[in-house]
This record gives structure tokens, sequence and C-alpha cells, in this order.
């Protein structure tokens, strides 16, 4: 049983993690509300995620990241900044999931997977922005915005009820937009282009 529960701590990180490649503060904030809730247990160090100063600053955090992104052009600085930040807070979500394992195990598991998750879907958002700037000038962007803000509130709700899902759906985001990359460096096309009917 310890085994699996370990395994399900795991998706818990991976998948809060890869959220935080959406949207930085909006899956600490749902951490925060499941640990001070009771619904999620926090390893050791870390029970700050759940009090009230940590939610309230996550609220603010939140509020603020998501109003900057439908600000045009600001959106695109901001996706430079929060490259390094989503891979740190993937860490940190990880890390404080991730129970009843040794802590040189805790923080592999939190850099390896949770910076990687984290990294790895802010790499993909980054090139969805880029491309939709380079398409439109920048007017689809609050359509990317809204549809991160949608992934990273579905990737959090699915990591704290559904983990093994949230990792699938994680490792899918990844896949395709890798897939997408790839096809669009061997083609030479847009990597958001649809081909012609």
């Amino acid at each position: 049983m310890d085994g699996i529960e370990t395994l399900l701590t795991v998706c818990l990180g991976i998948g809060l993690s890869a959220a935080c490649g959406f949207r930085v503060f909006v899956p600490m904030l749902i951490l925060s509300v499941a640990a001070k809730s009771g619904h999620i247990g926090l390893a050791s160090g870390f029970d700050w995620i759940g009090s009230t100063p940590a939610l309230v600053t996550f609220s603010v955090a939140t509020a603020l990241e998501v109003g900057a992104y439908y600000i045009p052009w600001l959106d695109n600085l901001l996706d430079s900044m929060a490259s390094p930040t989503a891979v740190v807070a993937g860490t940190v979500v990880t890390a404080s999931v991730v129970t009843d394992v040794s802590p040189l195990m805790q923080w592999t598991m939190a850099l390896i997977a949770g910076g990687g998750a984290a990294g790895a879907v802010q790499a993909a958002t980054v090139l969805v922005r880029g491309a939709s700037t380079a398409g439109t000038g920048g007017l689809a962007n609050p359509i990317v915005s809204t549809a991160e803000l949608g992934g990273s509130l579905l990737m959090s709700a699915l990591s704290i009820f559904l983990p093994l899902l949230a990792v699938g759906l994680a490792v899918g985001v990844v896949g395709f937009a890798g897939y997408k990359f790839h096809k669009s460096r061997t083609t030479g096309k847009p990597a958001l282009d649809e081909p012609a009917a």
C-alpha cells in the first residue's frame, strides 16, 4: 500500500507541476486550498503552503498573473519570465506533496519529474503563444491565455482528484506539442498551421 500511495503522491506532484507550466500560481493556489482544507497532506517543512498568509498571497498572485496575460505583448514578456519560474514552482510543488521517501529521493523526483513537467508544458505554451503572435499579430493571444488558464485549472483539479489521469494528460499535451514542433521543423510550416483541405 505504501508503494501505491507514493506513486499517487508522485503523480499528484507531476500533475500540479505540469499545471505550473500553464500558469505558475494557479496550481499553487489550488494546492494551498487543498492543504488548508485537509484534503492533501504536505511533506515535512511545507506546512506553510496551507497557511492563511500563503493562501492570501497565492490568491493575489494568481489574480495578477491571470490578468496580466490578457495585456497584449506583456503576455509574451511574461512567457520569457515564466519559464524559469514555472520550473522552480513545479519543483517546489512536487517536493511538497511527495511524502514517505528519503529527502534525496524527494528532491530528485521534484527536480526531474516536477521541474521537468513544468518546463516541458511551459515550453509548449511558449511555442503556441509565439505562433499566435506571429500569425495574428497578437490578436488571438487572449484566446490562448484563456485556454492556458483552463488547462491549468483542469490539470490542477485532475491532479487532486485523479492524479494518474492528470499525468496522462500532461504526457499527451507535451507529446502533441513535441509532434507539432518536430513537424514544423521538418516541413518548414508554422507549428499551428492546419493542412489545406
